[in-house]
C-alpha cells in the first residue's frame, strides 16, 4: 500500500546529466547481457550485472535500480510473449533514463529534500515540506523533469474516530456500503456483462483452435488474436473495478469515516455447490480485487481497513433480530421491516463490527442511493 507525491523541478544542468548517467548504465547493461546471450549462451543474473556494472555519477543503489529496472522488462516480456507473439525483448537503448533513490539515499535537511549521488557528486537538493518519503524517481514528464515521491500508507496515520462503515461485497452488486445514516448501492451488472462476454470469447476461440493445427501459421494468429481481444476485456473490467472503488472510498471518506469493515468472503468456495450456471459466477467472482483495492485506497487516506465475518449477516433484520433466508434483492420480515437485501447485510456488518449486531434499529433506515459505472 502506497501513495505517490509528485513535483514539476525546473530544467537544470545537473538533471540532465543524471538522466544522461542513467541512460549510459541502462544502455551499458542492456548490450552486456545480449552479447553474452549471443557469444556465450548464458543469462546473467542480476547480482551479476550489478557487480559488473556502475556509474561514477550515481550513488550505487541507484545504479543498482538502473541495472533492476532492465532485469524487470525483461522479466515482463518473458511473461507477456506467452500469449503475445508479436512482443519484443527489450534491446533499445537509452540516451537519458529515470533515476531513483532509495531510503539509503534519501535525507530530509531543513525543509530540504537531499538525494545523494555517491561520493564525490553533488546532492540533488530540492525544497520540501512534507515527510520523508521511502522512495524517490526523477524522470521526464514530456514537458519538463518531475519528482515523484512514494510514502507506504501509514495506517494509524490518523487517529481513529467513532464514524464507520461497513461494506458488504456481492456478485451481482459490487458493494453496499451504510455509515449509520446513508446506504449505497453499487451496481456490478455491467461487470457481470462484460465477464460473460469474456466466456462466449473464451469458448468461441477454443472451439476454432481445436479445428487447426496446433503450432500453424493460422493457429498463431488465431491465438494471437484471441490475446489481444482478453487483454482489452481484462482492461474493461479493471476501468470498471477501479472507477467504482475509487467512487465508494472517496464518498466515505468524505462522509468522515475512519474505519470500514468489510465482510470477509475469502472462504465462499469452499464446499460450494449450486449448480453448474452459480458455481460459475460464484468461482468469477472478483471479491479479492475489490477487497485489495479497497483496502488500498482507504489506507492511503488514512482509514483503517477491518475484516468482519459476515455469516448472517444478510439474514439477520435489523429491526427485529430474527433471522431467516429471504429471497430475490430485497429483505422482507414478518415483523414488517423491508430494505435492499445488500443495504441489510453492510448495516449489519457495521453492527457486527460495533458489537451491536440484534439490537433494533432505531428509526427508519434512509433509503438506498444507487450508483452506476458510467463510461
Amino acid at each position: 500500500m502506497y501513495s505517490v507525491r509528485k513535483l514539476n523541478l525546473p530544467h537544470s544542468v545537473q538533471c540532465d546529466e543524471l538522466a544522461l548517467a542513467a541512460g549510459e548504465l541502462y544502455s551499458r547493461a542492456t548490450v552486456s547481457f545480449w552479447r553474452t546471450v549471443r557469444r556465450k549462451g548464458i543469462w546473467l543474473k542480476p547480482s551479476s550485472m550489478m557487480r559488473w556494472h556502475n556509474s561514477n555519477s550515481l550513488h550505487a543503489h541507484s545504479a543498482d535500480a538502473v541495472v533492476q529496472s532492465f532485469y524487470g522488462a525483461l522479466k515482463s516480456w518473458r511473461r507477456r510473449r506467452k500469449s503475445d507473439l508479436n512482443a519484443h525483448p527489450p534491446r533499445r537503448q537509452r540516451h537519458f533514463y529515470r533515476v531513483q533513490w532509495k531510503s539509503s539515499a534519501i535525507r530530509l535537511r531543513d525543509g530540504h529534500l537531499v538525494l545523494s549521488n555517491g561520493k564525490g557528486n553533488d546532492p540533488l537538493i530540492v525544497p520540501w515540506r512534507w515527510d520523508t518519503p521511502v522512495l524517490v524517481e526523477l524522470g521526464w514528464n514530456g514537458a519538463g523533469y518531475e519528482l515523484r515521491a512514494v510514502y507506504t500508507a501509514a495506517t494509524t496515520a490518523t487517529p481513529l474516530g467513532e464514524e464507520t462503515a461497513g461494506v458488504d461485497l456481492g456478485e451481482i452488486h459490487l458493494a453496499a456500503t451504510h455509515d449509520g445514516h446513508n446506504c449505497r448501492i453499487y451496481n456490478g451488472r455491467h461487470l457481470r456483462s462484460v465477464r460473460r462476454y469474456q466466456n462466449k470469447v473464451k469458448a468461441n476461440f477454443a472451439a476454432r483452435l481445436d479445428r487447426m493445427k496446433r503450432g500453424s501459421i493460422r493457429w498463431r494468429r488465431l491465438r494471437a488474436r484471441k490475446g489481444a481481444i482478453l487483454r482489452h476485456l481484462d482492461n474493461q473490467v479493471r476501468d470498471i473495478l477501479h472507477k467504482q472503488t475509487t467512487s465508494l472510498v472517496s464518498t466515505l471518506h468524505q462522509t468522515g469515516v475512519q474505519t470500514v469493515a468489510m465482510g470477509d468472503v475469502r472462504d465462499i468456495r469452499q464446499g460450494l455447490d449450486y449448480g453448474a450456471k452459480a458455481n460459475q459466477k460464484l468461482h468469477q467472482w472478483l471479491h479479492g480485487k475489490v477487497r485489495w483495492m479497497v483496502s488500498y485506497k482507504a489506507e492511503s487516506r488514512g482509514m483503517r481497513v477491518e475484516l468482519v465475518d459476515e455469516a448472517y449477516t444478510s439474514q439477520a433484520c435489523p429491526a427485529c433480530g430474527q433471522q431467516h433466508k429471504t429471497r430475490g434483492r430485497d429483505f422482507r420480515c414478518g415483523c414488517g421491516f423491508r430494505y435492499h437485501r445488500d443495504g441489510v447485510g453492510a448495516y449489519n456488518i457495521r453492527a457486527k463490527y460495533l458489537g451491536g449486531m440484534g439490537s433494533p434499529v432505531v428509526g427508519a433506515m434512509a433509503s438506498p442511493i444507487g450508483v452506476r459505472y458510467v463510461l
